[in-house]
């Protein structure tokens, strides 16, 4: 049975984040560079040795290389990609396995990845052991054999860049995968903006996204209406927290409910069969955050509001008011419809389909 301490680690760390217009491996994730965050998640694991693939040698990797006990691998044939930073590892190893990575997969965890152990020792005739998640080979988190090297060199050589190009279909054994969010790359700003979204709602017992317009008759409650019955179709329980800058009356005159609120009392509750509600008097308008907590037996809260809520945020548009976004939008859905090139993931107001997996996304389903 191979196991990790029999194979070599080797995260490709070089190109030039041209996209993402910074270097993404400086990009802050859970207090420290993304780099380091998996560097850090590595170092807990017996690796054989551990290889950063890289452009070139700065200060910085120096430094890592130091605290992490990492070798350096400098790209000999510059500007070719992952192909070069896997054909540098597959070189330099002293196993016969190694595990392939690139540096942009903040939700990637190396303990899921034991199946790819498993795969390899029970049918070694394979040289490439490649998840299969959402559809897609990830071949950026792959275990390859160093059998490949030749092919790889020769692929190089006739200017061939892609991993599964070069990679004979049948060296590879595919290994199936519940669902992509755990191979999540960040190659632009609008990945990265739905990334840090996933992380925050991480961070809660129950995930919130909040649905934002800049002004009224957008159709953020039509838009909910339309979400509500297509998540629950997903699975989930939806809670929903309502701003209303008009005030509300929840109750009848002449109702018990009512005349205690009218008698004075700060907070009525009133407890049925079916359900319950609680209303509180405040001297100011209560946090939406806080109210939300106090829902429970529902697995997503959404948030609807002009200007409140929290992280992350899917703001809509409706040729209606200036579009607010901010650091903690995630993603717009516009009247004017989607746009591929934008540096926030938009969509067409009506498509309520990318609208659900957008939530499942953020809500870390």
């Amino acid at each position: 049975m191979i196991e990790w301490k029999d194979v070599t680690l080797v995260i490709a760390a070089g190109g030039k984040s041209s996209r993402m217009g910074t270097d993404k491996r400086h990009l802050m994730w859970q207090g420290v560079p993304l780099l380091r965050h998996l560097l850090e998640q590595a170092d807990r694991f017996r690796f054989a040795a551990v290889f950063l693939a890289a452009d070139r040698i700065t200060n910085e990797f120096r430094t890592l290389a130091a605290r992490y006990r990492l070798k350096i691998l400098v790209d000999t044939r510059p500007d070719q990609g992952p192909i070069e930073a896997l054909r540098g590892g597959l070189e330099h190893a002293r196993t016969s396995w190694i595990l392939f990575i690139s540096c942009d997969q903040p939700f990637l965890q190396f303990s899921a990845l034991q199946p790819l152990l498993t795969a390899a020792s029970e049918r070694p005739k394979y040289k490439a052991v490649i998840p299969e998640a959402g559809g897609y080979r990830q071949m950026l988190a792959g275990l390859y054999h160093r059998d490949l090297l030749p092919g790889i060199v020769q692929g190089q050589i006739r200017d061939k860049r892609r991993l599964g190009a070069v990679i004979p279909t049948e060296c590879i054994q595919l290994v199936p995968f519940e669902g992509s969010r755990m191979f999540f790359n960040v190659n632009t700003p609008a990945d990265w903006r739905l990334a840090k979204g996933r992380l925050i709602n991480r961070q809660r017992q129950i995930p919130f996204v909040t649905i934002s317009a800049p002004v009224s008759n957008t159709g953020k409650t039509t838009f909910i209406e339309r979400l509500i019955p297509e998540l629950e179709q997903a699975g989930l329980r939806i809670g929903v927290v309502k701003s209303d800058c008009h005030g509300y009356d929840i109750d009848k005159p002449g109702k018990d409910s009512w005349r205690f609120r009218e008698a004075g009392a700060s907070a009525v509750a009133v407890v049925s069969p079916s359900g319950y509600f609680i209303e509180q008097k405040t001297p100011q308008r209560a946090e939406l955050v806080e109210v939300a907590r106090k829902i429970t037996g529902v697995d997503v809260i959404l948030i609807e509001s002009r200007s409140h809520g929290a992280a992350p945020f899917i703001s809509l548009w409706r040729d209606k008011g200036e579009l607010d976004i901010n650091d903690e939008t995630a993603a717009v859905f516009t009247s004017e419809g989607a746009d591929e090139n934008s540096e926030i993931r938009t969509f067409a107001l009506d498509d309520i389909p990318t609208a659900v997996e957008l939530i499942l996304f953020l809500t870390g389903r």
